[in-house]
């Protein structure tokens, strides 16, 4: 016997136990092993079926924020729109209260340097009128009565005077 050309007999028993490992594999290893392959295919399958899914809701969820970003981008310029019609409102208010209070204070102003020139004729009146009637007194070296007749002849005159020389 050599090692290479096997015996007849080692020929036929190992054909017998080859085919019986066969069998018995066949039966019992080869349904199992079948079937956890199909289990992984399916598992993989099912896992890259959840992954298209997955990327599908990822795709959305990225389009439904853009979306979002732009609705708030829209809105903070309608917000800031809206604050600059509000300040220009609010200056503009400002203004008008302030040129009312400006224009309120001069015609206050006004009316108070008015009075304050009438107060200021009025004693000057007085003053030319005693004036007056002292130099009256020392010319005629007469005593003139100082009652209220003398006083609005003289203012009568005076008046007379001041339009004579507008």
């Amino acid at each position: 016997m050599s090692l290479l050309t096997p015996d007849s007999g080692l020929l036929f028993w190992m054909v017998l136990s080859f085919g019986i490992v066969l069998v018995i594999l066949s039966k019992y290893g080869f349904p199992v092993i079948v079937k956890a392959i199909e289990e992984r295919k399916t598992y993989i399958e099912k896992s890259l079926e959840n992954a298209r899914k997955a990327n599908e809701q990822l795709s959305g969820i990225q389009k439904e924020a853009e979306k979002i970003l732009a609705a708030a981008k829209e809105q903070q310029e309608a917000i800031l729109k809206e604050a600059m019609v509000e300040k220009e409102h609010i200056i503009d208010e400002a203004r008008q209260q302030a040129t009312t209070a400006a224009r309120l204070e001069m015609e206050a102003a006004t009316r108070q340097i008015k009075e304050e020139k009438e107060r200021a004729l009025r004693d000057v009146r007085s003053e030319i009128t005693d004036l007056a009637i002292a130099i009256a007194e020392k010319v005629m070296k007469d005593k003139i009565n100082h009652d209220k007749s003398q006083e609005d002849i003289i203012n009568k005159l005076i008046d007379e005077m001041s339009f004579s020389k507008s």
